[in-house]
């Protein structure tokens, strides 16, 4: 007997209506509704799953409300002066010492396998989970079914990871219902989505298990394999800071944050680079919001690279300043 299969109910989420939710019935196992059916056809086509054990899964899940208005209303969409008091203080700081000292074997070996800089490790593990003590407490199923089908705007991609965490769980061995991670899917110490987490984990403590719930040396040589492959230039700089006017800001296309543009062509157009910097390097022009106004800088390749962890400038910015404040503490301490 099953109660609460994934039906849904009209919920309005900041004055969108999605489908949202589900009525108990324990009598009997209702009807699975239609997207969720072809979502199982195509898993048993591809992949070979059993279609009844699919029906039994996804009869269990439970749609989340909360998870459509966390989507809706993301930390990083708070102006920079505001989200980096929350991620660069000085309890993040002191902890990512702490974790660096711990983890200091891994840390290194990371760093000098995959071009990465041990405190950018450190951060980024820092700032996703602050340091593996909040991994998220939601059915990492249940948040991908959620969005994949009640959250229109991003479903093709959540449906992905859905069809990704599946695959995952079966190569793993894991229940599919018992990893909890973020409100977006995310799993483990470094928060990876399934497709990063069977792209890019390693199994860096070679025990033969790629773990990134469980074992921080795994998480630690994960995250730096996956800055590795999405570019990271070992010893290049990450962004500088500059001076910008109202023309130069117009004419240097603001807000496209992959590097296209030599720094000299943003020279003429009258953007002043405030730390050295060559003309033949490319850079896009991005602006934060401070307490005493906008601060432009220039993005540089490995700065593009951090926002391939998570697509938004406050949050590279917070990691790579967090990156800087671990290791001066770390420097100070020794």
């Amino acid at each position: 007997m099953i109660c609460a299969p994934f039906r849904p109910m009209l919920v309005a989420v900041l004055g969108l209506a999605f489908l949202a939710g589900f009525t108990p019935q324990c009598a009997a196992q209702a009807p699975l509704e239609p997207e969720v059916a072809d979502f199982i056809d195509e898993m048993v086509g591809k992949h070979q799953f059993r279609r009844a054990e699919l029906a039994r899964l996804f009869a269990k899940v439970q749609p989340r409300p909360s998870i459509i208005r966390a989507m809706t209303a993301p930390a990083t969409a708070k102006p920079w002066h505001e989200f980096r008091g929350i991620y660069v203080n000085r309890i993040r700081i002191e902890g990512g010492v702490k974790f660096w000292r711990v983890h200091a074997s891994a840390v290194e070996r990371a760093s000098r396998e995959y071009g990465v800089p041990q405190e950018l490790i450190v951060a980024t593990i820092g700032i996703e989970t602050h340091y593996g003590r909040n991994t998220g407490s939601f059915r990492v199923l249940e948040a991908l079914a959620t969005l994949a089908f009640q959250y229109p705007p991003r479903a093709e991609f959540f449906r992905r990871e859905l069809e990704e965490y599946l695959l995952l769980a079966r190569e793993a061995g894991l229940d599919p219902m018992a990893v909890r991670g973020s409100y977006a899917g995310a799993i483990g110490i470094p928060q990876f989505l399934p497709s990063s987490y069977r792209a890019y984990a390693v199994d860096f403590d070679r025990d033969g298990v790629r773990d990134l719930i469980g074992t921080p040396a795994d998480a630690i040589g994960s995250v730096a394999n996956y800055y590795r492959q999405y570019g990271w230039r070992e010893g290049e700089a990450v962004a500088v800071p500059a001076e910008a006017s109202g023309s130069s800001v117009d004419t240097a296309k603001i807000g496209d944050i992959k590097p296209q543009t030599p720094v000299g062509e943003l020279r003429r157009r009258g953007v002043v680079p405030l730390a050295a910097v060559g003309d033949e390097a490319e850079a896009a022009l991005f602006v934060v919001e401070t307490e005493n106004g906008p601060r432009y800088w220039l993005g540089l390749n490995n700065f593009y690279v951090i926002t391939r962890y998570n697509r938004s400038i406050n949050y590279a910015m917070a990691v790579w300043e967090l990156a800087n404040e671990i290791n001066a503490a770390m420097k100070l301490a020794r």
